[in-house]
């Protein structure tokens, strides 16, 4: 890989002279502008808005314009002669860990290979910062600008890679983005949705590609050939609101576990819960019926009515038997 940077890892009193290569490659589909009459490719000339002449590369340079509109011309000898401390040098501030870096401030990526003789300070850094877990923020000055960058020990290879990264100045704020009106989102639609993650899996980036790339060689190729280009079938419907949250849940877990075969058409989907539902009320038992209470106390109603009725019909008795003694004693 082509070097694209020389300098040093200043790692406090410790220095380490190395190479930077690139880590990424660009396989992006890219398209020329032509003349469609007859293929002629589409140029554009540099000209000089003042005086309309097309200039020639080594008749341009650099020009910095202020606010007020004026451009000061600026040399790459100017440039060089900055006084920066990270012209050669990725000067270390700090150690942090990887995962507290903002996705969003990852810009370029980068190898960092040992220049000729520091191979023993290279692998001390790279194995430090391993066995910490952390990367080491830094600064240096590529590409005719300063940068952040993130020094890191790879986890799989035994080279330290590097990332450049944003500004945090550079990175715009999020506020205002989110939907303006309440939303509330129930137990049920969590669930269903954790069960559709679930059930889509993990994916293994490394059988990943670019279907579009791939499609378009294959158009040129047809093209080159004279054979009638595949067509693609019906185009999936984009946007467009979502009428029953439930049931487009239900209805894509249920597509997912089919493409995976896992489960037939006209299965139900199974939610699988994420969490229990605290703070809800037990459910409530059902009301007792009143029929047999009313009759219950109907029952004890008759039999206090009827034991009532037994005691002066038995005080009167006792009161005849009474009366019939004293007759005969007399």
């Amino acid at each position: 890989m082509r070097t694209i940077w020389k300098g040093v890892i200043s790692f406090g009193l410790v220095t380490i002279p190395i190479k930077v290569v690139g880590a990424t490659e660009n396989h992006a589909v890219s398209f020329r502008q032509i003349h469609t009459a007859d293929d002629g490719k589409i140029r554009y000339r540099k000209v000089c808005e003042l005086d309309g002449e097309e200039l020639s590369g080594d008749q341009i340079g650099k020009g910095y314009e202020t606010a007020d509109g004026t451009v000061v011309q600026l040399t790459d000898e100017d440039l060089a002669a900055l006084p920066l401390p990270t012209a050669r040098t990725v000067d270390i501030l700090g150690f942090v860990p990887v995962s507290s870096i903002d996705p969003y401030q990852l810009d370029r990526s980068y190898y960092l290979t040992a220049d000729t003789g520091a191979a023993k300070p290279y692998v001390l850094l790279r194995e430090a910062l391993r066995r910490a877990d952390k990367g080491a923020i830094a600064k240096l000055a590529m590409r005719g600008r300063e940068t952040l960058a993130l020094v890191r020990a790879l986890e799989d290879e035994d080279v330290l890679g590097m990332h450049t990264l944003l500004w945090p100045d550079e990175i715009r704020p999020a506020a205002g983005l989110a939907p303006a009106e309440k939303v509330t989102v129930r137990d049920a639609e969590l669930d269903l949705a954790y069960t559709l993650m679930d059930t889509l899996g993990a994916v293994d980036m490394s059988e990943l590609h670019d279907e579009y790339r791939e499609a378009v060689e294959a158009l040129v190729d047809a093209k080159l050939s004279g054979a009638a280009p595949e067509r693609p079938g019906e185009a999936v419907p984009v946007g467009g609101k979502v009428v029953d949250l439930m049931a487009a849940l239900e209805d894509s877990v249920r597509s997912a576990r089919q493409t995976r075969g896992e489960a037939g058409e006209g299965e139900e989907a199974t939610v699988t819960p994420i969490k229990k539902t605290a703070g809800k009320a037990p459910p409530k038992k059902a009301p007792a019926k009143k029929a047999p209470a009313k009759k219950a106390a109907a029952g004890k109603t008759a039999a206090a009515k009827k034991t009532a009725e037994k005691k002066p019909a038995e005080g009167k008795t006792a009161a005849k038997k009474k009366t019939a003694g004293r007759k005969r004693a007399s």
